[in-house]
């Protein structure tokens, strides 16, 4: 399949909207980034309308449009009926100037090829020959079922839509002429390399709109006074019904819109719960008229409505009905090559997230995925990674974080900005002889502790860090740290137990004390038998006391 969507990789953001926004999951995502699976996309273009980051494009074929006009043969654009809709205002003969002005040799309302699809509906319906009918203009509907529903391939009318009807008539009145088809849908791109030769190119109305502006060509009002056209219809919900005679008395006639009622009709008419009915099935809420391709500043679906309704005309257009032959479309399944994986591997790849029993599978849906089991398969798939899963993620976050709180040796402390504990560890504890920490959590910090140095921090902003006390109430030292968390209001202090160190530290000045007092005793001594000695020998004791005075020195250091 073409790339009619592409993703702008730099901007994903690891939403996963697209995913959830996607009917059939037909999105993968890894190295993070979402990529869109060509073979099980249905071009409903939710994905592209949804981005928050613009992250997806519609490809554009703009160029295609102008190589055509410039090749020199005459070139008619066919215009989807809910033109008016995405300009406001403007009628058949607004588009056709424009149209002219950007080297068209004339332009045509879709509507008129509608007309034609409407009433070989009609007959279809008299003919009675399927007990369901689905309509076929919507060809995102087509592959939903061609893709996902093979069993409800049967049913689809196996009827050209109102573009391919409407540019087949016009290369039928003009032999050498190429066609553009201009619209809200993404799909129709598809739809037209699906079935070559009656359409020449797909825009979209925002390529339509770009080409205008740089062109520099500004849409006109302009008056249109036909009564005819009740086909323009057909891009609002029930618009083909709308339209219809239905004169077949035995068939219901059923319409909807978007892909959630369409997923759950489509359920039904596979189990048999639906028969004697003909349905009117549309991807988009609100028909086309809600299509991707409008301008994403017109996403007024009332307004909208509106004004096609009062731009349609009473009666039907006056048109040449071709043979059926001519109006038939081949519409078959279309295989899609993937190996569904087993309960076994599922419920591994469950285990890996952590969900064990079923009480754990939340089905909160924020990977996009409607249950965890869907999620489980979109990874063996190798669609999605087990990171997705937001819960998950937040487990593990959540236990890394508390087994480090829980088992580092240093004391926790955390404080809201009234000095009340919101949290203390099990050092900390251990530390402040406090037998359980629910004991002082949202008590003030000055039942445990000295609010003093955190009132300072908070006051300030200056955090305090490695600063020696002396918790006398506790009898232990520690070096105590405090910061300020201004993103979460948050105090949090960090106590170092150093009593042992302190204590030995003690001693140690202890032993040193002792044995200066002991050297001085000794030197007193020598000094003395020195002395005497000296005196006895003539000789001076100057060189043996300065020996002596740096032995007392050094042992004062140590």
């Amino acid at each position: 399949m073409n790339e009619y969507m592409k993703l702008k990789k730099s901007n994903c953001k690891n939403c996963y909207k697209c995913i959830r926004r996607c009917p059939v999951k037909s999105i993968s995502f890894s190295s993070n980034q979402a990529q869109i699976v060509g073979e099980e996309c249905v071009l409903c273009g939710q994905c592209f309308v949804v981005c928050p980051q613009n992250a997806k494009e519609i490809r554009n074929d703009i160029e295609m449009a102008k190589a055509l006009i410039e090749s020199g043969v005459p070139v008619y654009a066919s215009i989807a009926p809910s033109f008016v809709a995405n300009y406001e205002g403007m009628t058949i003969a607004s588009m056709q100037k424009a149209l002219n002005s950007l080297g068209f040799s004339g332009a045509e309302e879709t509507a008129l090829g509608a007309t034609m699809v409407k009433k070989r509906y009609d007959e279809m319906v008299d003919e009675a020959k399927e007990s369901v009918l689905i309509s076929s203009c919507c060809h995102t509907v087509n592959l939903l079922i061609q893709k996902h529903y093979p069993e409800a391939v049967c049913h689809i009318a196996q009827v050209a839509s109102p573009m391919m009807a409407h540019c087949q008539s016009i290369k039928k009145r003009h032999p050498q002429a190429k066609t553009v088809f201009i619209g809200p849908c993404i799909s129709k791109k598809a739809e037209a390399e699906a079935y070559p030769g009656a359409v020449d190119c797909v825009l979209t109305f925002e390529e339509l709109t770009e080409w205008l502006k740089e062109r520099s060509v500004t849409l006109e009002t302009m008056p249109d006074d036909n009564v005819q056209g009740r086909a323009r219809l057909f891009p609002t919900a029930g618009g083909i019904l709308n339209t219809m005679e239905k004169r077949n008395p035995d068939y219901s006639y059923i319409s909807i819109d978007g892909m959630d009622n369409c997923l759950a009709a489509l359920k039904d008419i596979v189990d048999g719960k639906l028969s004697r009915c003909f349905i009117e099935m549309s991807a988009c809420a609100g028909s086309c008229i809600g299509g991707p391709g409008m301008e994403k500043n017109r996403r007024a679906p009332v307004s909208e409505y509106v004004a096609v309704h009062r731009y349609a005309g009473r009666e039907d257009f006056a048109v040449t009905m071709p043979d059926a032959k001519e109006l038939e479309k081949r519409i078959g399944y279309i295989g899609l090559h993937r190996q569904m994986p087993g309960g076994s591997a599922i419920e591994e790849v469950l285990r890996r997230m952590g969900k064990t029993r079923p009480e754990h599978e939340l089905n909160c849906g924020t990977c996009g995925y409607n249950t965890c089991r869907e999620k489980a398969v979109a990874v063996l798939l190798g669609k999605a990674d087990l990171s997705m899963c937001l819960p998950f993620l937040k487990e593990r976050a959540e236990s890394f974080s508390n087994n480090i709180i829980s088992n580092t040796p240093n004391g926790i402390v955390v404080l809201n900005e009234k000095l009340e504990v919101q949290q203390v560890n099990s050092a900390a504890c251990r530390i402040m002889n406090v037998n359980d920490s629910h004991d002082v959590l949202g008590e003030q910090v000055q039942r445990i502790l000295d609010p003093q140095v955190f009132y300072e921090v908070l006051q300030s902003g200056a955090n305090v860090y490695n600063k020696r006390v002396y918790l006398a109430e506790y009898r232990r030292y520690v070096e105590q740290t405090v910061v300020f968390d201004e993103s979460y209001h948050i105090l949090i202090g960090f106590m170092r137990d150093v009593t042992e160190e302190e204590l030995s530290r003690g001693k140690k000045e202890d032993i040193s004390r002792r044995t200066i007092a002991i050297t001085d005793k000794v030197i007193e001594k020598q000094m003395r038998t020195v002395q005497e000695i000296a005196s006895l020998l003539g000789e001076t004791t100057a060189e043996t006391k300065i020996a002596l005075t740096r032995l007392k020195e050094s042992l004062f250091d140590e």
